[in-house]
């Protein structure tokens, strides 16, 4: 019997593991691939995070996590001299100031929870998920877990839950209310709201491939089995072929040039998610390494979730397939600055991602299944038109702080980009606990956020307070005998609850400035 268990072993689950350990719960983690850490890690996208990262609007567990990466490359890697040590970035990418190596995530992630495995307080189920629950009334009981490993069969009880998955697995597992895709204008009175509720207007997944730039090698891939179906598809919303260097500006949705490396104006994809820098390290012998998340590998022809098993595998297969063309494009086919086409030194980097084929562990999902929490967030209470001060709605029952722009990647029914503004927002205890059970709380990104506001709500740091709060949840929740909505619903109950986080170093609001009227 535990105290908690926790499916996805993602940024929230680890951030969630921390919290309820440190309170001396005795916890179970499941996480389907060999890595922890989700979006660190196994899907291999860097942090993306707001500009205040450095000073504030962040837990204190997740500024552990990144200062501990910092510290790993200024200890272990020959930094160059001239290079500064104060907010040195490892990959020195546009897109993260901390972006790095996915395996130094992982090494950081078992650290900062190693105290909590050496102890027995946490149980660790790597390769391992959920394939069923029991629920009775308002209340999950136990879990069935599968090992892939081994194909073992287990049954374990718990007194709190967490879906920390990636999809928001166990909402459909346990019969709950949930969403996905995007609600009806009329539904929530958002102004980018489409007008009729579409559930499958699911932002795309993407596939992410390592690699590195030998410039004297040629390294070309054997000709990808769909490659001459990527090459000449171009979907109605895109200016051109996908296997281009052209998309939409995911704000202005007009013709966007990029270059794979610097050319004048045009935005250098090669430095967007860069994990290795060779201009920042002293070692002769090392080619740069960079990460293939682009638009151009983006995958919005279908989902991979609510659908068949086989549908399922066809989406990830040809997800693959769209990396592994875009990949191949470049090395023979990509106009050069020079004239020439091709770049045939492009190199897989399996041992990056820790996979033999080069391809991340698992797939870059944006948009999850939903749940139908004891509170909504919308576009309203983020959007500069909608609140006065500089800083989103300041809930009364807030948890946490995150700031990012609203997101959307383009989606499976044919939606472009949506990028607009969002101001620095707060995240509310009432978007993490469903509205349909007691003892089940959102982990992930399938928090009570609308399809609109999932656009800000889903990027790393968010994610890993979101876990936080749910994993000192369940703790006080067990200490005091009370549910989380009772938590919530009760002026005392929730005031003490937020001085616990702040004691426990969670940002419940940002800076003075931040308030005042614009």
């Amino acid at each position: 019997m535990f105290d908690l268990i926790i499916f996805g072993g993602g940024l929230g689950g680890c951030a969630a593991a921390m919290a309820a350990c440190s309170k001396g719960l005795k916890v179970l983690m499941t996480e389907e691939t060999d890595w922890i850490g989700g979006q660190s890690t196994s899907q291999a996208v860097p942090p993306d995070e707001h500009p205040w990262i450095e000073e504030f609007g962040c837990t204190a567990k997740y500024r552990q996590y990144r200062d501990e990466i910092r510290t790993y490359y200024l200890k272990n890697m020959p930094v160059a001299g001239a290079v500064s040590r104060e907010g040195f970035n490892p990959g020195g990418a546009i897109v993260s100031n901390i972006s790095h190596d996915p395996r130094v995530s992982v090494h950081v992630l078992n650290e900062m929870l190693s105290p909590y495995l050496l102890t027995g307080r946490l149980t660790l189920l790597l390769e391992t998920a959920a394939v069923s629950v029991t629920r009775t009334e308002r209340s999950l009981q136990c879990a069935e877990l599968v090992s892939f490993r081994t194909g073992e069969r287990m049954t374990v009880e718990g007194s709190y839950f967490i879906d920390a998955t990636e999809t928001g697995d166990v909402l459909p597992m346990a019969s709950m209310e949930y969403v996905t895709g995007s609600e009806s204008r009329e539904e929530t009175g958002e102004p980018h709201a489409t007008e009729k509720a579409d559930p499958n207007n699911i932002q795309g997944f993407t596939y992410v491939l390592a690699f590195e730039y030998d410039e004297s090698g040629s390294h070309v891939i054997s000709k990808p089995e769909m490659y001459d179906f990527w090459k000449e598809y171009q979907p109605a919303h895109w200016p051109d072929k996908m296997l281009s260097l052209v998309g939409p500006h995911p704000v202005t949705l007009e013709r966007r040039e990029y270059a794979l490396f610097a050319d004048g104006s045009k935005f250098p994809l090669w430095k967007y998610r860069r994990v290795y820098s060779k201009d920042q390290y002293d070692v002769a012998d090392a080619n740069e390494v960079t990460l293939l998340n682009w638009p151009q590998n983006d995958y919005f022809i279908g989902n991979i979730y609510e659908m068949s098993e086989e549908d399922k595998k066809k989406h990830l297969h040809g997800a693959q397939q769209l990396s592994l063309s875009l990949l191949y494009w470049l090395q023979t086919e990509a106009p050069r600055p020079d004239g020439g086409s091709g770049y045939p030194g492009l190199r897989l980097r399996g041992d990056v991602v820790g996979t033999p084929t080069g391809f991340a562990k698992a797939p870059y999902i944006r948009e999850s299944r939903r749940i139908k929490g004891l509170y909504t967030i919308t576009e309203q209470d983020v959007s500069p038109a909608s609140q006065p001060a500089r800083s989103a709605k300041k809930y009364e029952d807030r948890v946490g702080l995150g700031s990012y722009s609203i997101d959307l990647h383009p989606s499976f029914t044919g939606v472009s980009y949506v990028d607009i503004p969002a101001l620095p927002y707060h995240i509310p205890l009432g978007a993490l606990i469903p509205r349909d059970m007691d003892n089940v709380l959102a982990g992930n990104k399938n928090i009570g956020t609308t399809h609109i506001t999932n656009g800000c709500y889903r990027l790393h740091p968010t994610e890993w307070n979101i876990g936080e709060v749910c994993g000192e949840l369940a703790a006080y929740c067990i200490q005091h005998d009370r549910k989380p909505a009772e938590v919530r619903g009760n002026a005392n109950a929730l005031h003490d609850f937020q001085q616990t986080l702040r004691e426990a170093g969670i940002q419940l609001e940002w800076p003075d400035e931040f308030y005042e009227k614009r």
